[in-house]
C-alpha cells in the first residue's frame, strides 16, 4: 500500500479543527491499528513508558474515549489527509478549568514542526473553545525533543515528578509543564480559527 492509498480513508473525514499546516478530525475506532504502529516505535514507547498491550484493548478504549466526556481525541492530518499522530485533551475537569495534553506523533513527521502546531491548535481549542484555565502536559525529563516541542507551544516547566515512572526497571522523573489561559491569550500568533 503506497502512502495515497493509506491517506484515502482520510480524505473523506471532517476536519473538526485546523493549524496552521495541520487538522484535526474525530478519532474513530477504525484508527487503532494505526495507532497500535506509532505506540510500537521503539522511541515512543520508552517515552510513553509502556509497550502496547493488544490491538483489541486498544480499540475497545478508543471506543470507550469516544463516549469519555473528559476528553477529546484526534488524528492529526496533513493537508494532502495523510494522517500523522494522536493528540488529545484529557482528564478535561471544567469545574477547574483544567485538562492534560497528550501528543504523539509518527517516527516519520517528527522534528518537522507539526508537534508545535499542533499543540498550538489544541490549546486554540482548550482556551478559545472551552472553558479551560490550564492545559498540563507531562513528559520524561530526559525527553529533550518533547520538552523542546512544548516550550515552543508556550508551555512552561513548573516542575520535576522525581521517581513517578517506573520503566525498564529504572525509575524516572518526569517534568510538568503548563500553559495557563493568560499566557495563551499574550501570545501574537495567527489562531486556528485564522486558518479558515
Amino acid at each position: 500500500m503506497n502512502e495515497d492509498e493509506a491517506a484515502a480513508p482520510y480524505a473523506t473525514r471532517e476536519r473538526f479543527w485546523r493549524g496552521e499546516r495541520v487538522a484535526f478530525t474525530p478519532v474513530e475506532p477504525d484508527d487503532a491499528a494505526l495507532i497500535q504502529r506509532w505506540r510500537a516505535d521503539p522511541v515512543a514507547a520508552h517515552e510513553i513508558g509502556s509497550w502496547p498491550g493488544p490491538l483489541h484493548e486498544l480499540s475497545e478504549r478508543l471506543v470507550a474515549y469516544a463516549e469519555d466526556r473528559t476528553r477529546d481525541d484526534f488524528l492529526v492530518l496533513l493537508p494532502d489527509d495523510t494522517p500523522i499522530g494522536h493528540i488529545a485533551l484529557h482528564e478535561e475537569a471544567f469545574v477547574d478549568g483544567t485538562a492534560e495534553a497528550y501528543l504523539l506523533l509518527a517516527p516519520e513527521h517528527r522534528g518537522k514542526g507539526y508537534g508545535v502546531d499542533a499543540l498550538a491548535a489544541l490549546t486554540d481549542l482548550a482556551f478559545g473553545e472551552l472553558p479551560l484555565h490550564r492545559v498540563e502536559a507531562v513528559t520524561h525529563t530526559a525527553n529533550a525533543a518533547a520538552l523542546a516541542t512544548l516550550r515552543k507551544a508556550g508551555f512552561t516547566q513548573e516542575g520535576v515528578r522525581r521517581s513517578s515512572c517506573l520503566h525498564r526497571g529504572r525509575r524516572h522523573d518526569n517534568a510538568l509543564l503548563a500553559l495557563l489561559r493568560e499566557e495563551w491569550e499574550a501570545q501574537t500568533r495567527p489562531r486556528a480559527w485564522d486558518h479558515g
